[in-house]
């Protein structure tokens, strides 16, 4: 069963499309997003496809992914409709600029490797997408006259605790060791935030940016290899929880649906060159703890094993990696899932869809 057709997903979609934004800016506007058959990606495009079929929104979407086959797969119930197009594009090349004469008012950039497998297997792709693909966005958003850029960012752009704080705020920043395989993705995504701020001086291009924490959802790639991402597959597939650590790190996490809904919060209403945490309400919690939540829900246990190699060249080496969110809920945003209900709407969703 496609995701669309899933009753709860569809609940989750109406509600938030429906949350207290400024929907009326997004009338008649044009948004191209970049990832879009990603996790993030595509939860978005659920989301204002709901506007414009359901209250009128009439925004055109551009969704742009490598390929197109992919796309029209996930997309398939939007194909057709004269607010949608596909887009087959490899970020990592140069666009054709022609095809993006018309004006573009958005654009949201998400694509980029996202798990620990291929950050340790390409880390050469890492690395291009978040900087050199980041640059061609850049470009193609300058030439399209946006109103706004949004890049997603991360939490890891922070480092490592340098044990002088509780909470990462958004003018932290811990150490990273840049001569190692895993500083790829981190230092990269730095790179990344850095280029948006040499575009905003030198283009004057309106740039804002989401640092989202470790996200998940029922939109997750089935292909994920972040041990979250893995603990929820072994939740839906009703096995033992594997954990491959003692499970001492905390984190904050976010729901796929609260980072969608705060993405568009900060792009309608954050203020430009300004990065802004994300993160889900009461969700910062230790690994061991997350794996014990999902082990609980599908009524199995949590077992420990030795990661291999790949693995654990892939695996971030923060120990505690918590989000200050108070610069975001001063824009008005208010999450609406915490770290229990996001973990049973994903299992629960990812399984209906496998047993349909």
């Amino acid at each position: 069963m496609n995701i669309n057709e899933c009753d709860l997903y569809k609940k989750e979609i109406e509600q938030a499309a429906n949350v207290p934004i400024a929907w009326s800016e997004l009338t008649g506007k044009s948004i191209a997003v970049s990832g879009a058959s990603g996790m993030i990606g595509s939860y978005l495009i659920d989301v204002l496809m709901y506007r414009n079929m359901h209250c009128n929104q009439r925004t055109r979407l551009y969704a742009i992914g490598r390929s197109k086959e992919r796309l029209d797969k996930r997309f398939k119930i939007y194909l057709g409709n004269e607010f949608y197009q596909s887009v087959e594009w490899d970020i990592n090349e140069p666009c054709d600029m022609e095809q993006w004469k018309n004006p573009v008012d958005y654009f949201i950039h998400g694509a980029s490797a996202t798990h620990p497998v291929a950050y340790a297997s390409d880390p050469i792709g890492t690395i291009s997408a978040n900087v050199i693909g980041t640059d061609h966005m850049l470009k193609l958003a300058v030439n399209a006259s946006c109103e706004r850029f949004v890049f997603l960012s991360t939490v890891e752009v922070y480092g490592e605790n340098k044990g002088d704080t509780d909470k990462f705020s958004e003018d932290y920043l811990g150490y990273i060791d840049c001569n190692t395989l895993r500083a790829g993705y981190p230092e990269s995504k730095r790179t990344g935030e850095a280029l948006c701020q040499a575009y905003r001086k030198q283009k004057g291009l309106s740039v804002v940016i989401p640092r989202l924490s470790r996200t998940y959802g029922p939109t997750m790639l089935m292909s994920d290899t972040k041990a979250l991402s893995q603990f929820i597959l072994k939740g839906v597939a009703g096995e033992d929880i594997v954990l491959k650590s003692e499970g001492t790190q905390e984190f904050s996490y976010s729901y796929v649906g609260d980072a969608v809904s705060a993405i568009l919060k900060i792009m309608l209403d954050g203020k430009d060159g300004e990065a802004y945490n994300v993160i889900s309400k009461d969700s910062d919690v230790k690994l061991r703890d997350v794996a014990a939540y999902i082990a609980d829900y599908a009524g199995r246990k949590v077992i420990f094993e030795l990661p291999d190699a790949t693995e654990r060249a892939g695996y971030s080496k923060a120990t505690k990696a918590t989000l200050d969110d108070k610069k975001i809920r001063d824009l008005g945003f208010l999450s609406m899932y915490d770290i229990k209900l996001g973990l049973q709407h994903t299992i629960d969703i990812i399984k209906e869809c496998k047993e349909a």
